[in-house]
């Protein structure tokens, strides 16, 4: 008999997200009875809001949502994000220039796919959200790393990118509040980076989902506002899951030019189709309605945001930049690496990588973070602080009682 034809070569080179993996290892160590205390998954552990979820429930008692409708998007929800995409970004568009997506994940996907070639080179600030390589890879493009580490709070420089570039350079990622570091770039920065990738016509991807969780007076800058001209080389993809506690909902969205747009929604079209009615229904009430329990969504955050890096600081060996957007903090721990450290069985470990150091403690102090290696380099760790005040100061403290 002929042996069976091969796996999709494509597919089969693409690794599993690091951010899933660790959140599923701690919650099923968590459902063995054990007290894991879990800083891995990028999600609020507040409930939506109720009048989000009340419009919802209308939307499932009306017919309406039982069909198929639009692809990219309902025309409403297309022209509340568009009303969002002028009064947050400073950009003016149409609603004909959204595209609805199941999550930000489809937008980001679907961004690359739309202005990435075969052999193309996109320039990825590093540390980065784990799915942007896997993204590019399945885009047929080559995902080019520029890091930056702690001494320069995690941002690249313009003339970072500039050395980077290459006759194949056709895209720059650009993520503001960011995802691992919580790291936010100053209009000045900004401005900058958009400059230099209008000069070099250089398509840029900008993820501005934690755009609305920003601290200590400071605004993220959305780089189509900083640099009005480059609109027409910029797709934005957001969403409302972390802004409204929505992640299980599903819904995000890629604004940008028409032309970008177009090819996208026929990928859409193919792919998905629209977006579950009832789930865009509630998004559509959660971007018109009051935003109250938002700003207190954001006034939690800054508040754990506060006591995770002073907790962090106390540890010997840690360098904890101070972030100021999203729910992460990114510590350098390359000063806890080729140390041998107790065990409790009575031994010693010595871990060399933040990937070992990450195993560690899980076994050790039963605390889930996420390795630097999921990001980009070894040497730092990923927490996220989207979780209860006590379960937060409870892990840290037994960081604090493990590296003592």
């Amino acid at each position: 008999m002929t042996e069976r034809a091969p796996l999709s070569r494509k597919l089969s080179a693409i690794a599993e997200s690091a951010t899933l993996k660790v959140d599923a290892k701690a919650k099923a160590l968590k459902a063995e009875g054990k007290p894991v205390i879990s800083y891995a998954a990028g999600e609020p552990d507040f409930a939506t809001p109720q009048f989000i979820v009340d419009a919802a429930a209308v939307a499932l008692a009306d017919p309406a949502s039982y069909r198929y409708t639009p692809a990219p998007g309902l025309p409403a929800l297309r022209e509340a994000v568009a009303v969002k995409t002028l009064r947050d970004s400073g950009l003016e568009v149409s609603p004909s220039q959204v595209i609805v997506t199941n999550g930000g994940k489809q937008a980001v996907y679907q961004a690359f796919q739309a202005v990435v070639n075969p052999g193309d080179e996109v320039l990825l600030p590093a540390p980065y959200w784990t799915t942007y390589p896997e993204a590019i890879r399945l885009a047929d493009g080559i995902p080019v790393d520029v890091f930056a580490g702690a001494d320069q709070d995690y941002k690249v420089t313009v003339e970072q990118l500039e050395a980077a570039r290459t006759a194949r350079t056709t895209v720059l990622v650009f993520v503001s509040p960011s995802n691992p570091t919580g790291a936010v770039y100053t209009a000045e920065e900004t401005k900058a980076i958009g400059e230099w990738a209008l000069e070099h016509g250089i398509w840029i991807i900008s993820d501005e989902i934690y755009q609305n969780l920003t601290y200590e007076g400071v605004k993220a800058t959305s780089i189509v506002e900083a640099v009005p001209d480059a609109a027409g080389q910029t797709i934005l993809v957001n969403g409302v899951a972390k802004t409204y506690a929505m992640t299980g909902w599903r819904v995000g969205w890629m604004v940008g030019p028409a032309d970008a747009i177009k090819v996208a929604g026929n990928l859409q079209s193919h792919l998905t189709s629209n977006v579950n009615n009832v789930a865009q229904r509630g998004a559509i009430a959660a971007l018109t309605g009051p935003q109250t329990e938002a700003q207190q969504f954001r006034e939690a955050f800054d508040r754990r945001r506060r006591l995770i890096v002073a907790e962090l600081s106390k540890i010997e060996g840690v360098r904890v930049p101070n972030p100021l957007g999203a729910f992460y903090v990114y510590p350098d721990v390359q000063g806890l690496l080729g140390r041998a450290w107790p065990t409790m069985a009575g031994g010693s470990v010595t871990p060399t990588t933040s990937l070992e150091l990450a195993d560690f403690i899980l076994e050790q102090a039963e605390v889930a973070v996420v390795p630097g290696e999921a990001f980009g380099p070894s040497g730092y760790l990923r927490l996220s602080y989207a979780l209860a005040d006590d379960a937060l100061l409870e892990g840290i403290q037994r960081l604090q009682r493990l590296f003592a």
